[in-house]
């Protein structure tokens, strides 16, 4: 980059979180100018800047839209809460007025965004059972499901011609800073890591590294537009994911989790049963055509990584 050029500008809403964090890391390097749009917004760090937003209504944050390269939107409630009515509508609604914000703070710019990338979820597709999904694959009917049809709805109905739109619906991302794989590690550590019910559902996981690839791929790359899973491309089911998990944390056995006692402790630490019991059989098609390369396309290499086992 020319010294004389100012260097190009993305903005990550909803940044501050798990993956937002370490997409900004992972931008950094290539020159990017980047803004976080935070609640709780701290001063300038490490290249990063941080400017308040409340994820629903438009404020200073929009001016950074102007002529940015691209805006990825990573905004929404953490879906590891029980999943009462009252928390699925603020799972929804979260997620539903950060897009109209970003919408709207279009109308109030002269030049949007080359690129809109946002964040979507495999629970698009339901409770897959055993049938493997791609991005052609149908809307399921759960709770999940819903919230996600709503949140992929409202990105939708927004009307502009000029921006490449693109939707990642994101699986288990396997990383130690955040998610849920610490919470794996805590109980398996603890000798309570075995398998949740039959262990027949499948996790379709994807490691932190892959996935803001996938990003400063989406971001780049023009062939890039409409909807990626973005997951790994060996979904392994629940038993094998705990064994390996198991392995890698020299834990050679611990004892299976039947699904009522998953219902309960789930009660107990205020989450959601669902999350463990559902089957999410996703794989990355439109990735695989695209010629991504993944880094770790097996989960023992993933875990061997994030566990630094030589």
């Amino acid at each position: 980059m020319n010294v004389f050029d100012k260097p190009k500008r993305i903005v990550i809403a909803g940044g501050n979180g798990f993956i937002g964090k370490a997409l900004a890391q992972r931008l950094l390097p290539f020159g990017y100018e980047i803004i976080v749009l935070t609640r709780n917004p701290r001063e300038r760090f490490g290249g990063i800047r941080e400017i308040e937003w409340d994820g629903e209504h438009i404020g200073e944050w929009l001016k950074f839209l102007e002529s940015a390269e691209a805006v990825v939107n990573l905004t929404g409630k953490n879906v590891n809460c029980p999943h009462t009515p009252e928390n699925l509508r603020e799972l929804t609604s979260s997620r539903v007025n950060s897009i109209r914000a970003v919408a709207y703070a279009f109308e109030h710019i002269k030049t949007p965004p080359r690129v809109w990338v946002q964040a979507s979820a495999v629970g698009f597709y339901g409770n897959t059972g055993d049938k493997l999904c791609d991005e052609t694959s149908p809307n399921g009917s759960d709770n999940l499901g819903e919230v996600c049809r709503q949140w992929e709805n409202a990105f939708n109905s927004v009307e502009a011609p000029k921006m490449r739109k693109v939707i990642l619906r994101i699986g288990f991302v396997l990383g130690r800073s955040g998610g849920a794989l610490p919470v794996l590690e805590k109980l398996t550590k603890r000798f309570l890591g075995g398998t949740a019910g039959d262990g027949e559902q499948f996790i379709s996981w994807i490691h932190l590294a892959d996935l803001t690839q996938m990003f400063l791929e989406t971001i780049e790359r023009d062939n890039y537009w409409g909807i990626f899973n973005a997951v790994g491309p060996n979904p392994v089911t629940n038993a094998e994911f705990m064994g390996e998990l198991r392995s890698a944390l020299h834990r050679p056995w611990s004892p299976p989790v039947p699904a009522w006692a998953v219902k309960l402790g789930s009660r107990l630490m205020k989450s959601e049963p669902s999350l463990a019991l559902t089957s999410s059989h996703v794989t990355p098609k439109r990735f695989l055509e695209a010629g991504f390369l993944f880094q770790y396309a097996r989960l023992r290499d993933a875990l061997k990584d994030i566990y630094s086992l030589g």
